[in-house]
């Protein structure tokens, strides 16, 4: 089995890099993590992480979209 944490980190590494190189395909990885992180909230029962993420999520949705209209 994929080990969800060490996916996870590296995941946030590696969008935080090409965020803040100002590619707006980091708000991509950044989401996928944030899917990741309330996969792992399920399973170990942490629930607290699933409200927060996809919290996140909507904000990097919004953030594409501004990102993506200044292009």
């Amino acid at each position: 089995m994929f080990r969800l944490d060490y996916i996870s980190c590296l995941l946030t590494v590696v969008s935080t890099v090409m965020i803040g190189r100002r590619n707006w395909h980091g708000w991509i990885v950044a989401g996928i993590n944030s899917a990741i992180i309330c996969v792992i909230g399920l399973q170990t029962s942490q629930s607290g992480f699933i409200p927060a993420n996809l919290f996140c999520m909507g904000i990097y949705g919004y953030n594409l979209r501004k990102w993506r209209q200044t292009d």
